[in-house]
């Protein structure tokens, strides 16, 4: 059984590969005006994309959120990070 495909199928056509700064435009504009909160599958033909709604939700939530935190921890979280790891160890998962 399982998920079904993201795209039904039907993605004769449809663009991979690395994303240019265009489609990465087209998709930024797009959540700007009308957010995400919709169909990640709708989403690609009303922004004018020629990806799958997949592609497009893992670009935005991975890679184009204004709210990403990129960059080197700071030292309070690096601090947080040591001290969890010396009390739970590799077993955080459980």
């Amino acid at each position: 059984m399982g998920r079904s495909p993201c795209c039904d199928g039907i993605n004769i056509g449809l663009k991979k590969g690395p994303w240019t700064p265009e489609e990465d435009k087209k998709l930024i504009d797009y959540i700007e005006r009308n957010g995400h909160h919709g169909s990640w599958k709708s989403l690609p033909k009303l922004a004018g994309l020629i990806r799958c709604g997949k592609s497009c939700r893992l670009r935005w939530n991975n890679y184009l959120r204004p709210d990403i935190k990129r960059g080197k921890f700071s030292e309070d979280e690096e601090r947080i990070i040591i001290n969890l790891h010396s009390a739970l160890g590799n077993k955080y998962e459980n």
